[in-house]
């Protein structure tokens, strides 16, 4: 039964938001809101800027790998480290809206006991000691709150009332994070359920694309996607369980893994749908670079996450997996074409001319670089897409329906599982077990199956595909998951790279659009308002290839940038 009626809802849901927005320190409260998006449409870099010092420039705009450089040294304290990054952080939310909680003085305090300790030991508590992290707001965090964009959950624990966990429970990753000498210092903006290629909800509002405030910054993980692209955290961790963690950084001109289950640990989270175990969510996490991805993951596997929880793989990290795939990179460059890769432009619906256009970048710098290009035709991507949606609908919108009407809120249009259908049986949930089971084995067949196209003697190294249709999307019109679900279906590992940015002087209809092999391509798109938004793409490999994939996907990264700069 919902506690409140109407519109209540919308009223404890502002006074939430007001709340947040209370625990920005006055001195970081900006005197006037900012102009409009017809005004101001890009509030990265110098728009960023002129509200920070040149030294708060300097920190925040380092990535996660020099910020540890000068922090596990001694160079930086951990304290002017968290500073910086608490403002900038402070002025992203108020740009575009992408915190749920903010404990600055909390983390300003963590900061001041880890620097005590550094002089007292000479020496870091961790490989992140004085590293900033942000986490998506599914992460419990002692003496946070956790809402999850539901209003209904606010003051409770996961929608409990009086619950004495509310103030004390911290999930295995926050536990592990401390552990590395991570500060933790604010948790970001999701859509409630989660299930939203977009990020909405009846307490913050809309979280808004830093490059382009005309359009989403993605979801479900949108709030790290914008906070991380403007810089206000140098890593973070999301969840991705239909492309929650790689969207968000295609959105916004990051990196992000979706590892397969069982590598980061889970434990403790708070998640919708708990107990639906057909596909499960895994934990990865967002960066500016792909070699902070590296560190964030790398370092958490340190920590033994499987003697923590039940669900975690006892698989730490293999470096002979990397001096391989280095050594592959390696012999490429001098000429020995070793690497192999399946391209895939199109799976059913239709992208846009900035999608294709980095695609085309992506196959010119494979070429460039000397390796096989093939194109993927798998076992049908629309059976996975098939499948996951009816995973995400087997309770028949139980869960969210509980949930919403804790408050009596209403469900954002942009929610893609169902309020409302029937439960499946036991027997229906075997047979789409088995379904799944089966497609798996589909597709794995036909990726050993490229080892006679590929040329190297081994089936291809990775699939490089759209992460969505569209870039950086206009509201409401985030409308397939088609390109990202699969992957979760697999339980493959999957990297998004940055690519370029939509252009409306470059990304328009050819004299030759009605040649075929511009079908896939839908042209009839708003060129001007989508403008400017960021394009990424997805390095996809076989299931527990993370190693492996993250890289791949530093060195194919570095090398899109180059040939991005070699064609301006």
């Amino acid at each position: 039964m919902a506690n409140t009626t109407g519109t209540d809802y919308l009223v404890k849901g502002a006074a939430k938001r007001q709340a947040i927005f209370d625990t920005i320190p006055a001195k970081w409260r900006l005197e006037h809101p900012i102009p409009p998006a017809t005004e101001v449409r890009d509030v990265t870099g110098p728009y960023i800027q002129q509200y920070l010092s040149e030294r708060e420039i300097q920190i925040t705009e380092s990535d996660a790998v020099d910020i540890v450089a000068e922090t596990t040294s001694g160079r930086w304290t951990a304290l002017e480290v968290t500073e910086a990054f608490c403002h900038r952080a402070a002025l992203a939310h108020q740009f575009v809206n992408c915190l749920h909680e903010v404990f600055f003085d909390a983390a300003i305090e963590d900061a001041k006991q880890l620097d005590a300790y550094f002089a007292q030991h000479k020496a870091p508590i961790g490989p992140l000691h004085g590293l900033p992290v942000s986490l998506k707001d599914q992460f419990h965090v002692k003496g946070v709150e956790t809402t999850m964009g539901y209003v209904g959950w606010i003051n409770t624990f996961e929608g409990k009332p009086n619950d004495p966990r509310r103030t004390v429970t911290e999930s295995e990753l926050t536990k592990e994070l401390r552990n590395l000498g991570a500060v933790l210092y604010c948790k970001t903006s999701v859509p409630a359920t989660l299930m939203s290629g977009e990020t909405v909800n009846n307490i913050i509002g809309y979280t808004w694309n830093p490059k382009n405030r005309f359009l989403s910054s993605g979801g479900s993980s949108g709030g790290e996607g914008a906070l991380i692209a403007l810089r206000g955290s140098p890593g973070g961790f999301g969840t991705d369980i239909g492309g929650s963690v790689r969207i968000p950084a295609g959105f916004n001109s990051l990196y992000g893994l979706r590892p397969s289950a069982g590598r980061i640990p889970y434990q403790g989270v708070a998640n919708s749908m708990d107990g639906q175990n057909s596909i499960l969510s895994v934990i990865g996490p967002l960066a500016p670079t792909a070699r902070s991805l590296e560190l964030l993951f790398k370092s958490v596997l340190s920590q033994q996450p499987w003697l923590q929880d039940p669900l975690a793989l006892e698989l730490p990290w293999r470096d002979d997996i990397v001096l391989q795939t280095r050594e592959l990179i390696k012999r490429a460059g001098n000429g020995d074409s070793t690497l192999a890769f399946g391209l895939m432009r199109y799976n059913g619906a239709k992208i846009h001319p900035p999608i294709a256009r980095g695609l085309d970048i992506v196959e010119q710098t494979l070429k460039r670089l000397g390796h096989r290009v093939i194109t993927w035709d798998p076992p049908s991507h629309a059976i996975a897409h098939e499948l996951g949606g009816r995973i995400f609908d087997m309770d028949g919108g139980t869960d969210i329906r509980h949930h919403y009407g804790l408050s009596g809120e209403t469900k954002a249009a942009q929610v893609i599982v169902t309020e409302n259908g029937p439960e499946i049986t036991a027997s229906a949930l075997a047979a789409l077990n088995i379904g799944k089971r089966e497609y798996q084995k589909q597709y794995m067949d036909y990726w050993n199956s490229t080892a006679d196209l590929t040329g190297t003697g081994r089936p291809v190294d990775g699939l490089l595909c759209p992460l969505a249709p569209h870039a950086a999307v206009i509201p409401g019109q985030y409308g397939n998951v088609g390109y990202t679900s699969f992957v979760n279906v697999l339980d493959y590992t999957s990297v998004s790279i940055p690519v370029t940015f939509a252009d409306k002087t470059m990304d328009l209809r050819p004299g030759n659009a009605s040649d075929t092999k511009f079908d896939h391509v839908e042209w009839d798109y708003d060129a001007e308002t989508y403008d400017g938004a960021p394009v990424g793409i997805q390095l996809v490999g076989r299931r527990l290839q993370e190693e492996k994939m993250l890289t791949l996907a530093e060195y194919i990264g570095g090398e899109i940038a180059r040939e991005v700069a070699m064609s301006t």
